[in-house]
């Protein structure tokens, strides 16, 4: 039988990696398309609210960056980041607890980056990295992508249960299964919101280090809380832990800056490992975010930005409590989302486009899992739309939600 042809048709199926069948389009960048219309209320996608940085702190820094050190910010840089940051940074994850050499610190292209040069570091086809149920699309997608499994620990309000982690490591220990890595998003996690308390974070470590697990700490939300900090990182308890950090969130997420704080044998790796894949971080993006944190009230800045989540988280939460009262939610003490269960039955990512119809958006809850939990949740955020438009969409919202539990009502779970 002879083979398709055409435009479309992919002549060279045969010769990719085994991997490249794991890549798949995420369930939340699907929906860029659809969110861009003006007329929809985004409640999906995890954007940062950038309009409340005022732009002049950046055209300033831009400014005397090209006046000062143009030719040196147009050049290559070096493969573990620009040192300066790297002391820059130093500070910031001191307001967390954690103290370090600039020496441990990589700069990468975002956090993301940083978590996809880990995966290549350390994960075969086959191990298994441990994650909180649910997490991050985008750490899922990388792990999935270098043909690792994903063991989801049960999660409540105050995170990742120790008990639940230490049986689901017995669980693959007596499937002869390899762990590789515990992967947390501790603060006001993507995408429940949660926190990890503070009683429980030395328990986790505990269990990870009696099993010989690496733990890795994602922390793009801590500073972003509202009423009270929460406890300090992971990496402040443990040396060895890995942790990832980002400007994304706390300035913009356009200059594709982020950093991993790594043990000294593991940060020589990823050194090499980046300089293999890209050479270098930009330079131009990592010496224009220095300048910035050197000349303008950062912290300020920060605290700006959280004033404008709460008030954004406080809508949702007002317009959950008018519109879907019988709905659990998350309520988070910081961050960028709520979680939100529907009724048994219900599935999100089959409701999502009589959703889009009605104009506004979420991201299925099944996004956040590797193995098809997830169907009766989803994922609101409220960083990016006005209180008024977050009232509108979840007002929207309900009336899709309130017809499907009227069809439930009368004709049963499907």
């Amino acid at each position: 039988m002879a083979k398709p042809t055409g435009e479309r048709f992919d002549h060279w199926i045969d010769s990719y990696a085994k991997r490249a069948g794991s890549l798949s389009v995420s369930e939340v960048r699907a929906l860029f398309a659809v969110v861009s219309r003006p007329e929809v209320v985004s409640l999906a996608g995890g954007m940062p609210n950038v309009s409340s940085l005022p732009k002049e702190l950046i055209t300033e820094s831009f400014e005397k960056l090209m006046s000062t050190k143009g030719d040196m910010a147009l050049q290559y840089g070096g493969g573990q980041g620009d040192i300066t940051l790297r002391g820059q940074i130093q500070d910031i994850m001191a307001l967390e607890g954690i103290h370090s050499s600039v020496e441990d610190l990589v700069i990468t292209t975002g956090s993301q980056h940083g978590l996809e040069l880990l995966a290549g570091l350390f994960l075969d086809e086959g191990d298994v990295v441990i994650a909180e149920g649910p997490s991050y699309v985008g750490a899922l997608g990388i792990f999935r992508h270098y043909l690792a499994e994903v063991e989801h620990v049960y999660t409540d309000n105050d995170g990742m249960s120790p008990e639940a982690l230490e049986q689901a490591i017995a669980k693959l220990k007596k499937a002869n299964k390899k762990i590789k890595l515990l992967y947390l998003v501790p603060n006001f996690a993507n995408p429940s919101g949660v926190t990890l308390s503070a009683k429980r974070r030395p328990e986790i470590l505990a269990i990870a280090k009696r099993n010989n697990i690496l733990v890795v700490e994602d922390n793009p939300y801590g500073l972003l809380y509202f009423d009270k900090k929460p406890p300090k990182a992971l990496r402040s308890m443990d040396d060895n832990v890995i942790y990832l950090g980002s400007f994304s969130k706390i300035l913009v997420p356009g200059f594709r800056v982020g950093y991993v704080l790594a043990p000294p044998p593991i940060r020589e790796k990823l050194v090499l490992a980046q300089e293999s894949a890209i050479l270098c971080p930009s330079a131009f993006s990592q010496m224009l975010i220095s300048e910035y944190l050197a000349a303008a009230d950062w912290q300020k800045q920060v605290d700006t930005f959280r004033g404008v989540y709460k008030e954004r988280k406080d809508a949702a939460l007002k317009a959950m409590k008018e519109y879907l009262p019988t709905l659990k939610t998350t309520k988070p003490d910081g961050g960028f989302y709520l979680w939100v269960d529907l009724p048994d039955g219900m599935d999100s990512k089959a409701m999502l486009p009589l959703a889009v119809k009605e104009l506004v958006a979420y991201t299925p809850g099944t996004a956040f899992y590797g193995d098809g939990q997830g169907k009766n949740k989803l994922r609101i955020c409220y960083s990016f739309p006005t209180p008024e438009r977050i009232d509108l969409g979840i007002k929207r919202l309900s009336n899709v939600i309130n017809l499907q539990i009227d069809l439930q009502q009368t004709f049963g779970k499907a």
